[in-house]
Order: C-alpha cells, then sequence, then structure tokens
C-alpha cells in the first residue's frame, strides 16, 4: 500500500490490519522514527541489558507468537502506525540485525527525558545522529531523506515522574515542579531534529497516568473524592494534564519559530481516556477495565508489582477483553484503537 492517498477528500482506509483510518491530503512518508520508552520500544532493551520481563513469555503471544521486547501482549502503536502507512515495522537500533531503509525504532523500556541514564531521550538523538552516515551519504541527502520521515518524539517523560514517585514518594504536586526541564528537554531534542531535516514531527502527550493499574493499586484510597467517574484518580491525571498543557504550549512556540515545518501534538491523553469512556462499545470488558490481564496480585487490579514475564505467572486468555496487560503497560487491542483515533487527527495535519 503506498505512503499517501487522495488529496482533494476524506478517505475512509481500511488497512488489512484492522485500522480504520479518515485521512485527508495524506502527506508522503516513507520512514518512522520513533524516540521514547516502554510505550514504543520494540527490543532495544532486551538489546541492551539481556533478557527482561519483556522479552520473555507471555509477552509478544498475541501476534508475534513469542516475546520481542515489547511491553504488551502483541503490537504497540508505532506498528499500527507503520502498518497504516505501508512501512515495515521498525527494527530496534540495537538490533545487530536490524534493516533501517524505513526507519528506526531508539525508544527504551524505562528511559527518561531528562539525561539520567544513558538510554535517556538526548542519548537517543545520538544513536540518531550515529545512524545518519549509514542511511545517506551527506548532509544533502540527509535533508531530503528526514523531510518524508516521520518523527516520533515520545511518548516520553512519563518515567521522569514514575521515578520519583515509586521509589522517593513525591506526591503530584511535588512532581510538577520537574516539568520545566522535562519539557525543555523534548522540544530541545524536537528542535535539533528539525536542524538535522525533519518536517514532520509529533510530539505526544503523557497518558492519563491516574486511570492506569500501578497507580490505582499503589495510591488505592477510601476518600471517594480522589476519583473521577471512570474510577481514575484525579491528582495523578491533574499531573499529567499539567504537563501536556506546557507541552503543547511549548510546540506552537517552537510551531512559530519554524512555519516551514509541521509539529503535531499527539493527544495520547484522551486518546486513552476514550477507551475507558466507551470500553464496552469498543470490545472491552467493562467490569475489568482496570484489571491487569497478566499479573499475580491478590487484589482487586490482578497487580503484583510487576510480575508478568516471571515463572508461574500467566496471562488471562482474551487480553483483547482489557485494557492493562500487566499493570504498567497496555493491550495490543488499546493500542490498535489509539492508533486508530491518533492516526485521524495526526496525518491531516501533517498535510
Amino acid at each position: 500500500m503506498e505512503a499517501f492517498f487522495a488529496l482533494s477528500i476524506l478517505v475512509t482506509l481500511v488497512t488489512s490490519h484492522g485500522i480504520n483510518v479518515v485521512v485527508a491530503q495524506n502527506p508522503s512518508i516513507d520512514a518512522i522514527y520513533q524516540f521514547g520508552d516502554s510505550i514504543s520500544d520494540t527490543g532495544n532493551d532486551v538489546s541492551l541489558s539481556g533478557p527482561s520481563a519483556c522479552g520473555t513469555s507471555p509477552y509478544g503471544e498475541t501476534y508475534f507468537n513469542h516475546p520481542t521486547g515489547r511491553c504488551s501482549n502483541g503490537r504497540l502503536m508505532v506498528d499500527f502506525f507503520a502498518q497504516a502507512l505501508g512501512l515495515p515495522l521498525l527494527s530496534p537500533i540495537l538490533d545487530k540485525s536490524g534493516t533501517f531503509s524505513h526507519g528506526a525504532n531508539f525508544a527504551v523500556a524505562g528511559a527518561t527525558a531528562i539525561t539520567t541514564s544513558k538510554t535517556s531521550l538526548p542519548n537517543q538523538l545520538a544513536w540518531f545522529r550515529s545512524l545518519l552516515p549509514k542511511i545517506c551519504p551527506n548532509q544533502g541527502a540527509c535533508k531530503q531523506k528526514l523531510a518524508n520521515a516521520l518523527f516520533l518524539v515520545g511518548e516520553i517523560g512519563g518515567n521522569d515522574y514514575n521515578g520519583p514517585a515509586f521509589g522517593g514518594g513525591k506526591n503530584p504536586n511535588d512532581l510538577k515542579s520537574l516539568t520545566p526541564k522535562v519539557v525543555a528537554t523534548i522540544m530541545d531534542v524536537a528542535k535539533q531534529l528539525i536542524g538535522l531535516g525533519a518536517t514532520k514531527l509529533v510530539v505526544p502527550g503523557n497518558f492519563p497516568v491516574g486511570c492506569m493499574t500501578i497507580y490505582l493499586a499503589a495510591y488505592k484510597t477510601s476518600d471517594p473524592n480522589m476519583y473521577d467517574e471512570l474510577g481514575c484518580l484525579k491528582n495523578w491525571n491533574d499531573l499529567a494534564a499539567f504537563h501536556n498543557t506546557q507541552l503543547q504550549g511549548a510546540i506552537k512556540s517552537l510551531q512559530a519559530q519554524n512555519p516551514q515545518v509541521k509539529i503535531v501534538y499527539g493527544d495520547y491523553f484522551n486518546a486513552l481516556r476514550s477507551v475507558f469512556q466507551n470500553a464496552a462499545a469498543l470490545g472491552f470488558d467493562k467490569d475489568n477495565i482496570h484489571k491487569a490481564c497478566c499479573g499475580s496480585g491478590n487484589n482487586e487490579y490482578n497487580f503484583g508489582g510487576g510480575m508478568c514475564g516471571t515463572a508461574g505467572v500467566t496471562a488471562c486468555p482474551n487480553p483483547a477483553l482489557r485494557v492493562s496487560w500487566d499493570g504498567i503497560h497496555l493491550t495490543e487491542h488499546v493500542y490498535q484503537v489509539m492508533a486508530d483515533q491518533l492516526l485521524k487527527q495526526i496525518l491531516p495535519a501533517l498535510s
């Protein structure tokens, strides 16, 4: 399938992978470069650190029939993006046998935006710079190649908050002090990518983390005022919303400085909220929308602190009915629904 469509009308594209995408003046995209964390990692963490939970069964059971290093039962959003654009699934940059003619995946599980480790966003950018001489012979050729590529700068930043929250006991209000630096780091990388030739960038916001099983299990309270109508923790969602508001403001500023470039905010927050809001209609089990499919917890969330992937821990019989895969990450079905929604937003905006 070609990566461009009719320019004058809205078209509904039903791909062979089950994604319904409404596109208008869809841009020509022949490569994708993904930066981020475990939401997008297709195998870098396993290559870097050796076998981890996401590299063991039952991860990968639904689509690949074996673990790939993806922290889900199957495909991630970046996989659905690639398939919708008629591109191969992205090779992780640390895969020595990977092919990178149609892009590369630099995301690593556990990565932060702020430089705190060798997998942080600025270091992922360094990996990208190292790749350039291998895919284009000179600066002019690189600019031409990158002009037809889609750059996904995140989702990233969630782990900048997760670490102090779970490891340092920080509350959401405390963590807001980190937001300016997190956002500035993300936007600096986006700016540098533009300098290298990127013309189509998507900068996603953070998920509504107060709806994620790990937060619901860790911060469970008997105070009903702490929860919203979806059963999510309001104060943690407020932190994510604060981050996203700051990020959108920074995107507008960078866009004003670069009018020749398309910079799109990826609304991951509302894409996931809509899954919870419309769970039954989308084919999910609405009575278990916050319960992990794979886990060993003796609690209402079936969350055992990241036990999925360890010996004796099994997954639920039908992951497609669940939103949460392992309490921390989402199921393939959720990523498919979100990719469908987001492509309808993103592709017209990049045209």
